[in-house]
């Protein structure tokens, strides 16, 4: 058993800052001596180590208590977790000092990149766990294998032009973090095509103000109820961005000719309008 102390000594942290992680349930002594003072034992110090690695990323203490206390995570898939991040915070360091490297031969190249390596390849297997059997056969056959497609997805999602596009996505989430927490939890088949009615229903009532002012109430309520919608759907933060990309879509040829087929010539220009006057400062 060690002392406060001696875990300072042998950790680098502070006897005040054991004593507090100990007031808010973090880290408890494993058991208190006769005149009251903390003792830890190797199991407690293996708890620490846990603890300190969290520290690491600057991961606010009540959120390592709640995965710490979660019942669902064992010792070995807390270390699992750890070292994700830890490799994901390597391959950023490893960037950043190659672009110092670069910037160091006179080629000041900008480091655009968005997600590491181990999040792409994360996000790949969140997208093929998530996706229909028919839809997942078909991407296969066209592939090749599964391996194939991989890493056809890793180029894609690798690229500058691809990283600038998901850095304006991530902004609209509220963070890397957010975002990726979202495509561990989707929603369901059911609530989509609840939304995808509900969307259509919008739609419609907004096709019947198609003569009123866009900046009118009626016009903004609709709106105002459709950015609603699309940020449930995506289950985001603010949705200003995807809803004026979602109007810039509009007057993609192919989508254009999709709206005004079902809702009638002119209307997806309309849907554009209307969504950039609502959104447009």
């Amino acid at each position: 058993m060690k002392t406060v102390k001696e875990v300072s000594e042998l950790t680098g942290i502070s006897a005040r800052t054991l004593h507090y992680y100990d007031e808010i349930g973090l880290f408890p002594p494993s058991k208190k001596s006769e005149a009251g003072y903390r003792l830890y034992d190797d199991k407690a110090l293996e708890t620490l180590q846990q603890i300190l690695f969290f520290r690491e990323f600057d991961i606010p203490l009540k959120e390592i208590k709640t995965v710490m206390e979660s019942p669902s995570l064992d010792r070995t898939r807390i270390l699992r977790m750890q070292r994700e991040m830890l490799v994901a915070k390597k391959e950023r360091m490893e960037r950043l000092i190659a672009s110092v490297d670069d910037i160091l031969k006179g080629d000041n190249r900008m480091d655009f990149t968005v997600f590491t390596k181990t999040e792409i390849e994360k996000m790949f297997q969140l997208m093929f766990d998530s996706m229909p059997q028919e839809m997942r056969q078909t991407a296969i056959g066209e592939f090749g294998s599964v391996e194939q497609w991989k890493k056809h997805y890793m180029e894609v999602v690798s690229s500058e032009d691809m990283q600038k596009r998901y850095a304006k996505v991530v902004e609209w989430y509220g963070g890397k973090d957010a975002y990726l927490a979202t495509l561990e939890h989707p929603i369901s088949k059911e609530v989509a095509e609840s939304y995808k009615k509900r969307e259509d229903a919008i739609r419609q009532k907004l096709l019947a103000k198609r003569g009123c002012d866009l900046n009118s109430f009626e016009v903004k309520e609709i709106i105002g109820e459709y950015g609603f919608v699309m940020k449930q759907v995506c289950q985001m933060k603010e949705e200003k961005g995807l809803m004026l990309s979602v109007a810039q879509s509009y007057r993609n040829a192919q989508c254009r000719q999709a709206i005004d087929r079902q809702y009638g010539d002119g209307a997806a220009e309309f849907f554009a309008q209307a969504i950039e006057a609502f959104y447009r400062d």
